[in-house]
This record gives C-alpha cells, structure tokens and sequence, in this order.
C-alpha cells in the first residue's frame, strides 16, 4: 500500500457493467513526507473518499481484493482513509 491524496474525479459514461455506481478518482502519490512522487494515476474507489482526503491505495492483484476479485477490473484501487496528515508517522 502506498499513501496518496485524491487530487480529481474522472467521469466516465461508458464503463464495464461491474464498474457502475463505483467513482474513479485522480490520485497523486506522496512520499513519507507528504510530498508529491511520480505522476497522478487514477485509482477505483472501495471506501467512499473524495477530493482532497489523504488516502491508501494499492495497486496490482491485491486492488482487486475488496470486489468479486475475478469481476472487476481495476489494477488500482483506493482501500483507505487516513484521518488527517498528522496520523501519518514515520518509524
């Protein structure tokens, strides 16, 4: 999992039938810091989150985890919020 902020919505009307009523959200990667690494992705939303919240994603095989894993297709999803920046620790 990695830690991002939702930084857009993506609408799309033309979708897989297994992808209705589910938001894309633009997503920009963020380092330990809360710095922005690498370029925006657009992740599937399983939590309910929305712009500007500070978030967990994942990406590959595991994105699928929390739907049917074999119908929907997404290789990044968001699977958490974090309540504020100052819940963010480094060990």
């Amino acid at each position: 999992m990695q830690i991002a902020r939702v930084i857009g919505n993506v609408v799309s009307s033309v979708k897989n039938a297994t992808l209705h009523g589910r938001k894309f959200l633009i997503v920009q990667t963020l380092d330990a810091d809360l710095n922005p690494t690498g370029k925006p992705t657009i992740a599937l939303d399983a939590v309910g989150c929305g712009v500007g919240e500070l978030v967990f994603w994942c990406r590959g095989k595991e994105a699928s985890f929390p739907f049917k894993r074999d119908e929907t297709p997404t290789d990044c999803t968001i699977v958490g919020i974090i309540d504020s920046d100052a819940h963010v620790f480094q060990g």
